[in-house]
């Protein structure tokens, strides 16, 4: 297929349900990871836990998004990708239900697992998705989704407590399974007006355990993931642990929570300039160095002056992720093929993911050792240089399916 750049035509031409069932997708990815932190006092009501459960419950969701996603491209050689995103929204609205009605923690753990599952394969499939509907508008569609992916992030929990006090925890948990089953609705209606999306489609390049091998071969790969590793790390560690971060630097509560949603909301603009930027660019690798940069000033200034002009130093930091909807778009920039967009979706989120799934621990781990923010702060310092050497790969030219090709040829000879 052609690398050349398309003539744009009308967004919503042939292709509405797509765009429609793509934002409502993108909507149910990150809900439920938010929706119970801050609710938990209401559940322990309900359900026996402790701070161990709390802890596990807030280490599904990268492990859960680790595991399934580096298995999700196994799907696609047995169904298609519209119905295998259905599969998982169904999942998640199963496990949404479930956790609203857990009457025990190991039933809220099940619940969970299969909601982040159902997330884990959505995350996977919506850059194949964008690839197959918009090939021509991948800038634009990845930016919106990753905005709307920012934005369902902040919100449930805007109305967890709330709607909590009001109608009880099981509906503030529950209620996000209302979200999923609308999502279900374009795509039920995309299989009912083209039956050929019903089909699993013939491949060159097999997302299945083959390709799969070979993707392991290819620089790129290790560079995409590396990089959404980082993002991802950085994110979770910060979430978890910069409220404690700002109180032990002198602020309140009421502050620490204000600064945290500061750094969340720097996703949006994120989300919204940098798949643009990264579609018109000939040299991606600059954006790499800019959310690396953004990550050091950050958090030297956390380190050096955590209570003068904290917030600037969130802010800094917060920019840093725009690692995430970078990783996003070259998903698809740099893969001829959905089919190629599949395998390294699965392997870029996958295995950035497993790394990802560090940060909260390490960061922990280093704070408990050493009782102060220096060696932790030191250790995110470090992972951010990582992805600036991780970009020199990712700005080289070329295609996913040229590294593949390249890795097999080796491999013959």
């Amino acid at each position: 297929m052609p690398s050349t750049p398309l003539t744009p035509r009308p967004l919503w031409a042939g292709r509405a349900l797509a765009l429609i069932g793509i934002l409502l997708v993108a909507a149910n990815l990150r809900t439920a990871v938010t929706a119970l932190s801050p609710i938990f006092t209401e559940i322990r009501h309900d359900v026996a836990f402790g701070a161990t459960g709390i802890g596990l419950l807030g280490a599904l969701p990268p492990i859960c998004f680790a595991v399934f996603g580096l298995v999700a491209p196994l799907f696609t050689r047995r169904a298609s990708l519209e119905v295998i995103m259905i599969v998982s929204l169904v999942a998640i609205v199963v496990g949404d239900v479930v956790r609203g009605l857990s009457g025990s923690f190991w039933i809220l753990v099940a619940g969970s697992v299969v909601t982040f599952a159902g997330m884990a394969v959505g995350n996977v499939l919506l850059p194949p998705l964008v690839k197959r509907y918009f090939r021509d508008r991948v800038g634009l569609l990845t930016s919106l989704y990753a905005t709307v992916l920012a934005v369902s992030t902040l919100v449930p929990p805007l109305v967890a407590v709330p709607v909590a006090d009001s109608t009880g925890w099981r509906v503030s948990v529950g209620m996000w399974a209302v979200l999923g089953v609308i999502a279900l609705l374009p795509w039920l209606g995309i299989l009912v007006r083209s039956p050929q999306s019903r089909r699993t489609d013939v491949v060159v390049e097999e997302p299945g355990a083959p390709a799969l091998g070979r993707v392991w071969h290819a620089p790129l790969a290790w560079a995409m993931a590396v990089t959404f590793a980082v993002s991802s790390l950085n994110a979770y560690a910060m979430f978890a642990w910069l409220p404690e971060l700002l109180h032990d630097a002198g602020s309140d509560p009421v502050q620490s929570g204000a600064l945290l949603s500061l750094y969340s909301a720097m996703g949006i603009p994120a989300g919204l300039l940098v798949p643009v930027l990264a579609s018109r660019m000939r040299h991606v690798g600059m954006l790499v160095y800019v959310g690396v940069a953004f990550f050091i000033v950050g958090y030297l200034g956390l380190l050096l002056w955590p209570a003068q002009a904290s917030w600037l130093w969130v802010l800094l930091a917060g920019l840093g992720p725009l690692l995430f909807p970078l990783c996003l778009v070259l998903i698809n920039l740099r893969t001829r093929t959905h089919e190629g967009a599949v395998a390294l979706s699965g392997f870029t989120q996958g295995l950035g993911y497993v790394l990802g799934a560090l940060g909260p621990l390490v960061v922990g781990l280093l704070h408990e050792l050493t009782n102060g923010w220096l060696w932790p702060l030191l250790f995110l310092l470090l992972t951010a240089v990582a992805a600036a050497f991780a970009g020199v790969v990712i700005a080289r030219p070329g295609m996913l399916e040229d590294h593949v090709a390249h890795a097999r040829a080796v491999n013959v000879r």
